[in-house]
């Protein structure tokens, strides 16, 4: 197996402009991108008909239209594709709109845990629409969202690909820690109907 430098090698090959390198990239993360597929879809109803290599081999597709990208690492490129993968399922969820709803409120498991894992009953449509939400007041703790919950990413891997986005200072890990509280008390709020009772206080 080649090095994690490898890897970041040919993302910048790739954000360059060469197009082949991406496809030298996706054999070394493929496993790590395949168990992110696979995790999301065990949070998935029973009945979902997407499958794990599909997703991967969708998300492939969707990076390919990606524009030319600063990429900074690994952790970079996985919080990219899991924020693609978040868009397919969303895309794929609206199209099968029969799925029960009910009186119920939306799960949103995320909120009940520090560790960013979906549970079988979360409303995946509602937590989109409260992220999008989320992004507009609060860009950077939506991105946390996205990073820790969809991209499986730890506080410090979040941490570095924040503070390689070049909108400043380096992001600590405390930081993102606390941006990650708030996001979730914020969408547990939103919701449920009521959003924007949370203010951030750095």
């Amino acid at each position: 197996m080649e090095p994690p430098g490898s890897v970041t090698e040919k993302l910048i090959l790739w954000g360059q402009g060469d197009e082949a390198a991406l496809r030298d990239v996706m054999p070394l993360v493929y496993a790590e991108l395949h168990r992110l597929a696979a995790g999301y879809l065990r949070q998935e109803r029973t009945d979902h008909t997407l499958q794990a290599t599909a997703l991967v081999h969708e998300t492939y597709l969707r990076l390919r239209q990606v524009d030319r990208t600063d990429w900074k690492n690994r952790a970079h490129f996985i919080g990219v594709a899991a924020g693609i993968m978040r868009r397919i399922l969303v895309d794929h969820a609206r199209r099968h709109a029969a799925q029960k709803r009910g009186g119920s409120e939306p799960q949103c498991l995320l909120l009940d845990s520090m560790q960013p894992s979906p549970g079988p009953d979360l409303d995946i449509l509602a937590l989109d629409l409260a992220l999008d939400k989320l992004a507009q007041d609060y860009p950077r703790q939506a991105q946390v969202v996205e990073l820790r919950f969809f991209g499986g990413l730890t506080t410090g891997e979040a941490a570095e690909v924040l503070s390689g986005n070049g909108r400043g200072d380096a992001i600590s890990v405390s930081t993102v820690e606390r941006d990650w509280r708030f996001a979730r008390a914020w969408l547990h709020q939103a919701m449920r109907g009521g959003a924007g009772q949370t203010d951030l206080t750095e």
